[in-house]
């Protein structure tokens, strides 16, 4: 485990399936509350080693073949501009599969690692960390790469499965998370909010083709602001959230649609990060927002002796 303080407050884990992933999904909520002197944690599951060259000025000979040294320098820098610490799960990229049915992923890849192993093993990272709060992706995964996905079944299990003692009891003593959380980055509505700015002002959206895009996941999966109960003001770390992710070199573009959007028209119009409550062992009224909302305190939390009394209660 690398990076970060010290740090005396709660602690928050962000479970992602690649490096980049921690930069452009709750990116500036992390960053938030390590400023605010809680623990924060991202752990990365795969090295994105199979990740594509997005940002054509990174396309350069031999970029291929280091790929997963570069990505590793290019998450040290995104930890050091959000302020938190990092874990490498150590697994390897699945890569995003693409043809009519797709191929069958490559030998070896995260994908294809049985869930209860890699569960196992974040459960280790859980119980050495001890957060009160986790976040990951929902049941899509957010977008369907099969890492995304996977990432998502062995985040729930590790969350049911860190506190019991009876499972993978060579991971440590039991630690009991309080609370996990779905990221919601890619609202229609958001993208909407922006849109009508733009026609307000007479100016063309730079954002046209991918507000089509969502509308088309809507579509397909539903608005993902209809499950979201969770929204954490934290405007005033956009600026970390974007010098992350233009850490990414490989895989952001700075010219990209990441950044079309000027910040202060963000930090105006919307100043928050959205989250979906998947389970709680703690009561808390909904909205809300702050991912903490329910939880006392670090002491209460510490032996997860309140947990285990008022017993696992889903939002959902």
């Amino acid at each position: 485990m690398s990076g970060g303080s010290n740090a005396t407050g709660l602690r928050l884990m962000a479970v992602h399936a690649h490096p980049d992933d921690e930069s452009s999904k709750g990116a500036a909520t992390t960053a938030k509350y390590a400023a605010e002197g809680h623990d924060v944690m991202v752990v990365s599951l795969t090295g994105g080693e199979r990740g594509s060259i997005l940002n054509p000025a990174m396309d350069t000979p031999g970029i291929i073949e280091r790929i997963e040294e570069v990505r590793r320098a290019e998450m040290a820098a995104a930890v050091q501009a959000l302020g938190v610490r990092h874990h490498w799960l150590g697994y390897v990229d699945s890569g995003l599969p693409e043809g009519d049915p797709p191929p069958p992923l490559p030998e070896g890849s995260f994908g294809l690692v049985p869930v209860e192993e890699a569960a196992e093993a974040l459960v280790r990272v859980v119980r050495e960390f001890k957060p009160h709060v986790i976040t990951t992706y929902d049941e899509n995964g957010g977008y369907p790469h099969p890492d995304h996905i996977m990432c998502h079944r062995v985040s729930v299990a590790a969350f049911e499965a860190a506190g019991d003692p009876e499972r993978f009891p060579d991971a440590g003593p039991p630690w009991t998370p309080l609370k996990l959380y779905y990221n919601h980055g890619f609202s229609l509505r958001r993208i909407e909010v922006f849109s009508e700015e733009y026609e307000r002002m007479g100016e063309p959206f730079p954002m046209r083709d991918w507000m089509e895009h969502i509308r088309d996941r809507v579509r397909e999966h539903g608005d993902v602001m209809a499950r979201v109960t969770t929204q954490v003001t934290c405007g005033d770390y956009f600026k970390q959230r974007d010098e992350a992710l233009r850490a990414h070199a490989t895989q952001i573009d700075p010219n990209g649609m990441f950044f079309a959007i000027p910040l202060e028209l963000q930090q105006r119009l919307w100043p928050t990060e959205e989250f979906e409550l998947a389970r709680t062992r703690v009561r808390t009224a909904i909205p809300e927002h702050d991912l903490f909302a329910g939880i006392s305190g670090a002491q209460e939390a510490e032996s997860g002796a309140a947990a285990a009394r008022a017993g696992e209660e889903a939002v959902r």
